[in-house]
């Protein structure tokens, strides 16, 4: 817009010591341009580690800076600020939610569980910071890290069935009495909040665009009594850190060692990083001039301590030694800084920079300010919080006022998080599962899943990812919870029938069904607990006991006689059963899609086969041979069925209740003239020809054992 081309962008940048205010013209190329520059220090100690302390001594100097800038450009409304990143916090969490067959269908879905995972962060850094209860932590954004479905990686959890879906976040949060106390100081020097943004993140900004995010490098803001460390790496920033050592502790080494005044010693550390030879009037009047690097290792302990400090934080952050460091800030030109930083994280000395506002590709070059590393902070701040600013707005959540940071395009979902309502608690609790045994087997019947809850904006119905704006009033109702399982036999069984075909004709076989050993109905409503068998008619009598009760077994009645003193049943020649076309009784086994044939015959009277039948026994045993070159079955007698001593002939009726008695007949070997019993056979007599028996072309006799596949032969031959 033309306000952002013509109207300066006004910046403070608070720190611990001192407070620089900056004006900064953005041109129409998207270039910024330094127009003037304040710098005061504190009269007190008013702020410590990076949080206002004194309201009203912070607001005096403020407001000192102001009318110096407001003399030379006119009168100032607006400024853009930033938190202390030493105040910032980061956690990673996640959270499982059991599918248990749902889907999870739609993006309401997904943001649920995203924000369950910032609250259970949140809820961890409560738990660290119990004892300091007065900082109340919110978040001020959060970005996924990954989804996972049953423990593996995937792109997106929308309509993906699994067991358990998972989500794991980053998210920052900022103490309120942090905010709060900087728009306190700014409203006593009549200025209004016009964005915020974070201490890191501004020099980051700056410094690391988003194209290098994805380099593993951490930027290091060394003030006077904090080292700030933001890391980037996969393209954002991962982690935040601050160590409480920084430029003070080197200006209390020289003033120690040289008896120096505090202000002078700042003094002579600046000299330090720019002169070879500095003279020094210490508290008792002597002036001395000392060699740069004598001064230098005079204070080499302290520097390897920050040093120290400053790579073991890195380390812990980042878990490893990063791919270059960045330095800015006062503190970054303390002497032999870098080369230490260098050693203690195994880099070469080119990987660690110190960084000054020429490295700053939008800020146009300028001769109104050094191009050293203290003031690309305050310039980021400038620059970040029109290009990435953190602004605020004012809810209600359920009558009670919320204010929360406009970070990105906020939603209802957001506005409930900053109220500190657990959206896990929110939805209704799923109904009671019911537990039961189907055939030996322990199942669950799940209880049907907890309704939403009732989210409401300015008394309209709306949803999680509803957009937020300011002044917005929400209410929450929590979500109805799901009902108990119930179920029937019928729910539980796939199909209620089996198909079966009698005489051709379809027959639908109900299942039988048992309740704790009793019998019950398919509409049966199960209890918990309970016992349930369900089975259908395993033979054909079942069948016919409940599709056909009115069949007599009669008519499926067999004989009964005794062999050998052992009962043998066999079949009546009333009704003949068949199943799948192959004989069968009332016993056979039946399955689904079997078809069973029932039909009446005449009435006839079973024989001595229909014994041998029943009794599974062969009567006969049987070769097959050659004779003259036809093939001939030869068979005799294994056994004999007498009755009262009398030996059945084949076609001897048998009548009900026969005692009869099995012998097996000794088992001798077929011999050649047994061929004879089945075959036609004469031989002529002529006084001239000879018979010869041949068994497999060599002459044999009547009674040689023969076997299946001999060839015999008997033929006359000429004696002439």
């Amino acid at each position: 817009m033309k306000d952002n081309v013509t109207t300066p962008i006004f910046s403070l940048d608070i720190g611990t010591r001192s407070i620089v205010g900056l004006l900064l013209q953005q041109s129409d190329n998207d270039m910024y341009e330094i127009l003037d520059i304040e710098i005061l220090e504190h009269n007190e100690r008013s702020m410590l580690d990076g949080q206002i302390h004194n309201v009203l001594s912070v607001a005096e100097t403020i407001i000192k800076i102001k009318d110096k800038l407001e003399a030379r450009h006119g009168k100032l409304k607006k400024v853009c600020v930033a938190a202390a990143g030493r105040s910032l916090k980061t956690k990673r969490a996640k959270v499982d939610l059991s599918l248990s067959g749902q889907v999870l269908v739609n993006r309401d879905d997904i943001l649920h569980l995203e924000l369950s995972a910032v609250q259970q962060a949140q809820f961890e850094l409560a738990q660290e910071f119990d004892e300091q209860k007065s900082f109340n932590y919110f978040c001020v954004g959060y970005s996924v890290l990954d989804y996972r479905l049953d423990g593996e990686r995937i792109g997106s959890l929308v309509d993906q069935t699994g067991t358990t879906a998972t989500v794991e976040v980053i998210a920052t949060f900022l103490p309120k009495v942090v905010v709060e106390s900087l728009i306190a100081a700014l409203s006593r020097a009549n200025l209004e909040l016009e964005a915020l943004t974070l201490e890191p993140i501004a020099a980051i900004n700056v410094l690391i665009p988003p194209s290098m995010r994805r380099l593993n490098v951490a930027l290091v803001d060394i003030g006077a009594g904090t080292s700030d460390i933001a890391i980037t790496d996969e393209g954002t920033i991962v982690a935040y850190g601050m160590v409480p050592v920084a430029g003070d502790e080197v200006t209390e080494a020289l003033s120690d060692h040289y008896l120096l005044d505090f202000p002078d010693a700042e003094v002579v550390k600046r000299q330090l990083s720019e002169q070879d030879v500095v003279t020094i009037t210490d508290i008792l009047g002597f002036e001395t001039e000392y060699k740069k690097e004598d001064m230098v290792t005079a204070i080499e302990s302290t520097i390897n301590e920050l040093a120290t400090a400053i790579t073991t934080e890195i380390i812990e952050l980042n878990q490893k030694p990063p791919k270059a460091v960045m330095l800015v800030g006062g503190g970054s030109m303390t002497p032999n800084l870098g080369k230490l930083l260098a050693e203690k994280l195994q880099l070469p000395e080119n990987r660690v920079a110190i960084r000054g506002i020429d490295a700053i590709k939008t800020l146009k070059p300028t001769d109104k300010v050094e191009a050293g590393p203290e003031l690309v902070t305050p310039i980021g701040i400038a620059i970040a919080s029109k290009e990435s600013p953190i602004e605020y707005i004012s809810i209600t959540v359920n009558d009670m006022p919320v204010r929360l940071f406009d970070i990105k395009q906020l939603t209802v979902g957001d506005g409930l998080l900053a109220a500190g309502i657990e959206l896990s608690k929110l939805y209704g609790k799923p109904g009671l599962a019911l537990m039961l045994k189907v055939n030996g087997r322990l199942i669950s019947i799940p209880g049907e899943h907890g309704t939403p809850p009732l989210l409401t904006k300015n008394g309209e119905h709306v949803t999680l990812q509803s957009p937020l704006c300011a002044n917005d009033s929400i209410f929450v109702e929590k979500g109805q919870n799901g009902a108990d399982a119930t179920a029937t036999i019928l729910d539980l069984i796939d199909s209620p029938t089996m198909t079966i075909y009698v005489n051709k004709k379809q027959i639908d076989v109900p299942a039988l069904v048992y309740i704790n050993n009793k019998l019950a109905s398919l509409e049966t409503v199960v209890a918990e607990r309970d016992d349930i068998v369900v089975k259908f008619p395993e033979t054909i009598e079942d069948v016919f006991n409940l599709v056909m009760p009115e069949e007599r077994k009669e008519n499926f009645s067999d004989f009964t006689v005794t062999v050998n003193h052992e009962s043998v049943l066999l079949p009546s020649q009333q009704n003949i059963l068949l199943k799948n076309d192959k004989k069968a009784d009332l016993t056979t086994s039946i399955e689904p899609g079997d078809s069973i044939i029932n039909e009446k015959q005449n009435e006839s009277i079973p024989t001595m086969q229909d014994v041998f039948e029943a009794l599974s026994v062969q009567p006969n045993s049987s070769i097959s041979v050659f004779f003259n070159d036809s093939l001939v079955t030869i068979t005799k007698p294994k056994y004999q069925l007498k009755r009262n001593e009398v030996i059945l002939r084949e076609m001897d009726p048998i009548y009900n209740h026969d005692e009869l008695h099995l012998e097996t007949l000794e088992d001798e070997p077929f011999i050649f003239q047994d061929v004879f019993r089945h075959v036609d056979f004469t031989i002529d007599v002529n006084l001239n020809k000879r018979l010869i028996i041949l068994k497999n072309g060599k002459e044999s006799t009547f009674i040689e054992p023969i076997t299946t596949g001999d060839k015999l032969e008997v033929k006359l031959v000429s004696t002439i």
